[in-house]
């Protein structure tokens, strides 16, 4: 690896609607690693994926992206960049009126002045790559959930990226299929030196693929280590647990799975009681949000039909 990090995150924020959602977040990424970044639901992890690749600003901080402060670039700057790292979003996010083929080509077609059979090859030799050069010809809604992410996949390396942004790339999916895209990112990295960020709660594909794993919580980035000090955690004994602090302890609950430890006491140390009494209540408005469209009427029995007068 490189001395310089390919990715360096210092300080990073972001709120919304005045809720902290980050909280001074700062890890760095070496070149040619596999890193997962895990943690709970809410704990900020697909907020920091969309922060590494602008879908939004942050509120400060910066993102070092090959030596560069993204934060501070300007769209046409920021263009360049983006031809340099893929993304492979939880649902694929295919253009529904593209082709497998089609999807898989529009980058290489809108960033590059390749010829149109150059482009055909390329595209099979992707779609190659992750197991779907019959199916080329197919549209979206004619693949299953697993064959979308291994498109959406074919089509973040279109332009042979140096960086993989993965978001929940075993989600949804069945083991056999999950097994194959936690191989191919593996592939990805070790035989083909893309750098890969995978955000994910999915600890079996985790443990699976990761060189270095950070646990978020709470907005906060908790622990930045290598793969195998979370397995020890994982596999510390249960009689001698409280040889850990809380923090490890908490850790160790989340790879684990445990229904007990720290997340879940927190979780019942809320002011449930003080709920129900009214203290800090949320008000919930008496209408609905949303008026309904069909209003059947009160005399009417189901199924009945219309008489004419």
């Amino acid at each position: 690896m490189a001395d310089e990090p390919i990715i360096s995150v210092r300080n990073l924020t972001k709120s919304f609607s005045g809720k902290v959602v980050l909280d001074s977040l700062s890890f760095d990424v070496e070149p040619g690693e596999i890193l997962v970044v895990m943690g709970g639901s809410g704990s900020g992890k697909s907020t920091t994926l969309r922060l590494m690749i602008q879908s939004f600003p942050p509120d400060s901080g910066e993102i070092l992206m090959f030596g560069q402060n993204i934060c501070e670039m300007t769209e046409a700057e920021f263009n360049q960049v983006r031809k340099r790292f893929g993304v492979l979003f939880q649902s694929g996010a295919l253009y529904n009126s593209m082709t497998v083929a089609e999807n898989v080509a529009l980058a290489l077609q809108e960033h590059t002045d390749l010829g149109q059979e150059i482009i055909d090859i390329q595209v099979k030799i992707k779609l190659e790559l992750v197991g779907l050069r019959e199916h080329a010809d197919k549209y979206p809604a004619q693949i299953s959930g697993g064959m979308k992410k291994r498109a959406g996949l074919a089509r973040a390396l279109a332009l042979d990226p140096e960086i993989l942004f993965y978001d929940e790339p075993s989600a949804g999916l069945d083991p056999v299929t999950s097994a194959e895209i936690d191989q191919l990112i593996i592939d990805l990295s070790k035989k083909g030196g893309v750098t890969s960020i995978v955000v994910t709660h999915e600890m079996d594909s985790a443990f699976s693929i990761a060189d270095r794993m950070a646990m978020l919580d709470k907005g906060k980035m908790i622990c930045v280590r290598e793969r195998e000090y979370y397995e020890s955690l994982r596999d510390y004994p249960e009689d001698t647990i409280e040889e850990l602090d809380t923090v490890e302890r908490l850790i160790r609950q989340f790879v684990r799975g445990d229904a007990e430890g720290p997340i879940s006491q927190r979780r019942e140390a809320t002011k449930y009681a003080d709920d129900l009494l009214g203290i800090d209540r949320i008000e919930v408005p008496r209408m609905p949000s949303i008026e309904a469209t069909r209003i059947r009427h009160p005399f009417k029995k189901r199924g009945q039909k219309d008489t004419k007068n």
